[in-house]
């Protein structure tokens, strides 16, 4: 079987850990492009990709677009685990036809809170027909994490208000080292029901970006998660 090449975008723990895992799993990683030296996606060319077949970005909201953009530039297609860019999409994915590539964004690549997002949906409908219960997500991550609420909480919370129909507060807690927590509250005076996805490692999130960018290598387009799952469309 023919080893698979995959390029890192970011050094950071999370490029660390993709790039483990990469070579953990079979996959040569044919470059690790470091943010240091990469400021608006200039050290991503492709000769730098070294003939990757598809790159993971695992960096910062400030950075995630140039890295993008320069990634499809280069017809690479990335699968883009950075959060906080979504306001970017639009055009993000107006590239990605014009350059016949592809990319592949998800808020978490976790596969258990992809499933959580759609229980929130079909609890939310649930909901909608039970007098009584008030709904709130608490999300917590590390210290160091820059967006709040985490682009998860933000696609729970419009699941959740999809179902409902009624849209949903959201607390935001950063401290410590948590790799991510997210958690749907329905409250009522006497009882409360909750749903919660705990990450315990940060690997996670590297297992599933490795498992999307193995299906996105050959696509063209734009994808999700929910493409990768094959889970069921929307009405």
């Amino acid at each position: 079987m023919t080893t698979r090449r995959i390029a890192v975008i970011g050094d950071g723990k999370m490029g660390r850990t993709v790039a483990r895992l990469a070579a953990d799993s079979g996959w040569t990683v044919a470059a690790i492009i470091g943010e240091g030296s990469n400021a608006g996606g200039k050290g991503i060319t492709p000769a730098t990709l070294n003939n990757a077949q598809v790159a993971i970005e695992f960096t910062e909201p400030s950075a995630a677009v140039g890295n993008i953009t320069a990634c499809l530039r280069a017809g690479c297609p990335v699968v883009a685990g950075t959060t906080g860019w979504y306001d970017e999409l639009p055009s993000m994915t107006r590239l990605a036809e014009e350059t016949k590539s592809a990319l592949l964004w998800s808020a978490n690549f976790s596969l258990g809170v992809n499933v959580m997002i759609e229980l929130a949906r079909h609890a939310g409908e649930l909901m909608r027909a039970t007098e009584g219960f008030d709904a709130h997500i608490v999300e917590t991550h590390h210290s160091a994490k820059k967006d709040a609420p985490s682009g998860t909480a933000i696609q729970i919370e419009r699941a959740v208000r999809e179902g409902l129909g009624a849209s949903v507060p959201v607390t935001s807690i950063r401290t410590g080292s948590v790799p991510g927590t997210h958690e749907i509250v329905f409250d009522a005076m006497f009882e409360q029901l909750t749903l919660t996805h705990n990450a315990r490692d940060r690997s996670v999130f590297a297992a599933g970006a490795l498992r999307a960018a193995g299906w996105l290598i050959g696509r063209k387009g734009v994808f999700t998660m929910r493409d990768v799952l094959s889970l069921p469309a929307r009405g």
